[in-house]
């Protein structure tokens, strides 16, 4: 379903050339949804009724100031009562633009902070292995202990002390 919604309006703002100022709006709206759990109930409660949904939506839009087509986008999520489920919406949107537009995701994960030259570093190995424009998220667990695990899409390359740790035990225990 949210690729389906996602697809659609990446068609419409990429006409319009307005894609990342419309995914600035529509990240901003699923997170306002998300802290809130008022909102959350109010759209996705079926006892209220439409007309009350969509006078919320209709106040939240004004006090918001977002784009007409960010507007008509959640009238839309609202009218087919998918509005609770914007940040999954959200989330398939922002990969849908990075595909079309040649740019990937990666999440890294360090045991520790790693500094600016080291993360540079790292994204052009990748950009250089995918031959696609790489955007790194970064995050920390110390769990790991050291090295690093790196997520592409479903792949995943896990070259964390942890895990190495896990291999050797397998391994010495002759399974």
């Amino acid at each position: 379903m949210a690729r389906r919604y996602a697809l659609a309006l990446a068609d419409v703002v990429i006409e319009r050339k307005e894609e990342r100022e419309v995914q600035a709006e529509i990240d901003s709206w699923a997170s306002m949804i998300d802290s809130n759990p008022q909102l959350r109930e109010v759209f996705a409660n079926p006892t209220i009724s439409y007309d009350q949904k969509r006078s919320v939506l209709e106040e939240l839009i004004s006090r918001t100031k977002v784009r007409q087509t960010t507007a008509g986008f959640l009238q839309v999520l609202l009218k087919n009562q998918r509005l609770s489920q914007l940040r999954q919406v959200a989330e398939r949107f922002s990969l849908v633009l990075d595909e079309r537009s040649g740019v990937i995701a990666a999440n890294v994960i360090t045991a520790r902070t790693i500094p600016e030259p080291a993360k540079n570093a790292l994204r052009d190995t990748l950009a250089s292995a995918t031959g696609k424009t790489v955007r790194l998220n970064f995050t920390t667990d110390e769990e790991i202990i050291g090295g690093i695990i790196t997520h592409i899409g479903s792949t995943v390359f896990d070259g964390s002390v942890r895990d190495q740790l896990d291999r050797l035990a397998v391994e010495l225990a002759g399974n």
